[in-house]
């Protein structure tokens, strides 16, 4: 099978669409996407777990529109609240982790 010489790695694209690492475009987009992946991660979860955002949201204390607002990536969440909504509502452990 012969491959197309155009064809590019995702960071290839990532570094000609948003800069290298260290400019200021690429920090911006590498937060949006830690935001969106964050979001989608819940959301996964939650699916998974057959839970309507109403049903997630009673299970931790908070509402409909704040789990819509996490997933959408429309709203900052604390690690406290992250937490609860991890281990109260979707009975899983969340681990966190630094690298540098």
């Amino acid at each position: 099978m012969k491959q197309k010489s155009d064809l590019k790695t995702l960071d290839q694209f990532v570094d000609e669409q948003y800069g290298v690492k260290g400019t200021s475009k690429r920090d911006k987009f590498e937060t949006g996407y830690e935001a969106f992946k964050l979001g989608f991660l819940l959301q996964q979860a939650r699916l998974e777990k057959g839970l309507t955002q109403e049903e997630l949201a009673a299970k931790c204390g908070t509402n409909k529109g704040y789990i819509s607002k996490i997933e959408n990536n429309l709203k900052e969440i604390r690690i406290s609240t992250l937490q609860k909504i991890v281990e109260l509502g979707l009975g899983g452990h969340l681990e966190l982790s630094i690298k540098l």
